[in-house]
């Protein structure tokens, strides 16, 4: 008679360490995306490739102008100090924008024949090297409107899918008969975290676009500084050759 006791005790313990399982919110982002048609997941991934695609542009334009920022210090200790253009250039980093300045504003005092020598060299020198600035500039904006387009576009994208979850608890209610919180909860909250993901991508995005745009500003005044003081070096030269 003592044994089943005994088996009694020993498995209440072990049940006791059982715990269940949370509850799955019913509306959250998981229940939002299990029960949803292809729409809102349209809306929800297109949402996720704007903000994905925001960081990563965030990211490389940091790095960008961090290295440009790196290579105008290089300018300024190592190029100004050389004995001559040639081996000015030599100390620029290889493929770097300010190697490419200096290359057009040599090969500009060199290929001053033919027609183009008809040209002032002063005039021939200032149209390279501006035509190479702005390529800089080009590869330097390049980024910058993607993010200009999902700081503008997403909120309107969230402002979609808040719609279309207005237009689930339309139908609901109308299914129904009768406008009662358990039928109307599900497609209101699907609405709500439309617009806040509509609006935590925007958000990002713009501020991202107008804090890199000044950098850009900062970084391409010292490449323009750069290249009119390039101008007037290659005009000196030539002068004396």
């Amino acid at each position: 008679m003592a044994q089943p006791a005994t088996a009694a005790v020993s498995v209440a313990p072990a049940a006791e360490l059982v715990k269940p399982a949370p509850a799955l919110n019913p509306y959250g982002i998981e229940a939002l995306w299990a029960t949803s048609d292809a729409i809102t997941k349209t809306v929800l991934l297109l949402l996720a490739i704007m903000s994905m695609g925001s960081w990563y542009f965030l990211v490389v334009k940091v790095l960008e102008q961090a290295k440009m920022n790196s290579q105008a210090k290089k300018v300024t200790q190592d190029f100004w100090a050389a004995p001559s253009l040639d081996k000015g250039v030599a100390t620029l980093v290889e493929g770097s924008a300010y190697q490419f300045i200096a290359q057009s504003g040599l090969e500009a005092t060199k290929r001053h024949v033919g027609l183009v020598g008809q040209v002032p060299l002063t005039d021939w020198i200032s149209m390279s090297i501006s035509r190479s600035v702005e390529k800089v500039n080009g590869n330097m904006q390049s980024g910058l409107a993607f993010l200009a387009t999902v700081g503008s576009t997403s909120p309107f994208v969230g402002l979609f899918g808040t719609v279309w979850g207005i237009y689930h608890a339309l139908t609901a209610i109308g299914i129904s008969g009768q406008a009662s919180i358990d039928k109307v909860a599900g497609p209101v909250g699907e609405a709500l975290i439309m617009t806040a993901i509509g609006l935590a991508v925007a958000v990002p995005a713009v501020l991202s676009y107008n804090w890199l745009v000044r950098r850009n500003k900062a970084v391409m005044d010292d490449v323009r500084s750069f290249g009119s003081d390039l101008h007037a070096v290659l005009l000196s030269s030539a002068a004396k050759a």
